[in-house]
């Protein structure tokens, strides 16, 4: 039985956030696109963002909300499409959403409702979305030709937008970075981000049977700071403040976290009629949830109550130190750091430098942006960049 050919002028692998831009914005503009994609249905990691909302994007977007080997990369693709550009889009297809913190937008209904509108634009645009798309190989004879259970598919134009090694169960492969060596192209490596993280055995001993108990403190490591909520869990911690740091983090120094930020704690127990651990607790538990303050509280109580001792103990609660024996590893981590080197790259259109018509987009690229919406608008950003480059 003869292989089924069907020719395109660009095949995009990967129907997720960027590929899916990519694609709409190549299609307008009159170019025959075909986005192949492995899963039962196109953007499958969008579907569960957010809560199943979507925070897809962050008004207050900058590059230096994003960490690259190259940290001035992302300006141009960022500074070219906007979260206003999207923002439009949204309007357009009358999606309700609301401003949750930080600049975070979601959709007030469902992420559904970002993947119903993408998918709408690109059947405006005459994109062909295969789906359930197996690729066996890629060849570059002269233009790039890809096997896979659906045929073999021709175009000039590759992109690759096959995301990154994070929630392995959605799918998530080596495919973009088998593809960027077998091309010659240098990757980074690769590491969980945005990711819980686990605490080493005595500390995990001594605090996650608390698990579900957060508050706010502040995360330190290597010169980055996040001020959000810390959540305990029954490994380790994590919560916005945790999963923001974890992607700064390394095995090597330990994390500090300030569990009373801009508060006094022992001021009070200066001026207690009894110096003692119940004046210490019921300070901290006026800061803290009260099971994390009576924890904390008895594992660090001083031996006497000397001003000394409570500099030591105020010094402590603002620098507690953690160091985590590891991440939780890619079936939690949210994105994936590291990625195809961007100095292979075109900032300005995602093409590889050494092979022309081949581009990398989204989370394959190394680029990754904090929590809040910025690795959503990377990905328009950067797809609606290579979708008008070709």
């Amino acid at each position: 039985m003869s292989t089924i050919v069907r020719k395109f002028d660009v095949i995009i692998l990967g129907a997720g956030a960027a590929g899916l831009m990519c694609a709409i914005e190549a299609g307008r503009r009159g170019r025959r696109v075909a986005v192949l994609e492995r899963s039962e249905r196109p953007g499958k990691k969008i579907l569960i963002s957010g809560g199943g909302r979507c925070n897809f994007t962050n008004l207050d977007c900058d590059s230096r909300n994003f960490i690259s080997t190259n940290p001035h990369f992302a300006k141009s693709a960022l500074a070219r499409y906007t979260p206003a550009d999207f923002i439009a889009l949204v309007e357009k297809h009358h999606i309700a959403y609301h401003e949750k913190t930080l600049g975070q937008l979601f959709c007030d209904r469902s992420a559904g409702d970002i993947v119903k509108m993408l998918e709408m634009e690109c059947y405006a645009a005459d994109v062909q979305i295969v789906l359930d798309c197996n690729i066996r190989e890629i060849r570059r004879p002269g233009e790039f030709v890809v096997s896979a259970n659906s045929g073999e598919f021709h175009a000039p134009v590759l992109v690759v937008a096959t995301g990154g090694l994070s929630i392995p169960k959605l799918g998530a492969t080596t495919l973009g970075y088998d593809l960027a060596r077998q091309f010659g192209i240098r990757i980074q490596q690769t590491r969980p981000a945005l990711v819980p993280l686990v605490l080493e055995t005595k500390a995990r001993a001594d605090y996650c049977d608390l698990a579900g108990v957060s508050s706010e403190v502040i995360a330190s490591t290597g010169g980055q700071s996040f001020r959000e909520k810390m959540l305990i869990t029954h490994r380790g911690i994590s919560g916005p403040a945790i999963l923001q740091i974890s992607s700064y983090w390394d095995a090597n120094r330990p994390i500090r976290i300030d569990l009373a930020p801009d508060r006094e704690v022992c001021a009070a127990v200066r001026i207690a009629p009894v110096r003692n651990i119940a004046a210490a607790r019921a300070a901290l538990q006026e800061i803290l949830p009260k099971r994390l303050a009576t924890r904390w509280m008895d594992l660090h109580a001083p031996p006497v109550w000397t001003n000394q001792a409570l500099d030591h103990l105020e010094h402590q609660v603002h620098e507690w130190m953690i160091e985590p024996s590891g991440t939780e590893g890619y079936e939690k981590a949210e994105v994936t750091a590291g990625g195809v080197d961007t100095d292979e790259l075109s900032s300005k259109t995602m093409e590889s430098r050494k092979i022309p018509g081949l581009f990398f987009i989204g989370e394959v690229v190394d680029v990754t942006g904090h929590l809040g919406g910025y690795n959503f608008q990377w990905a328009w950003a950067s797809g609606a960049a290579a979708g008008q480059a070709f």
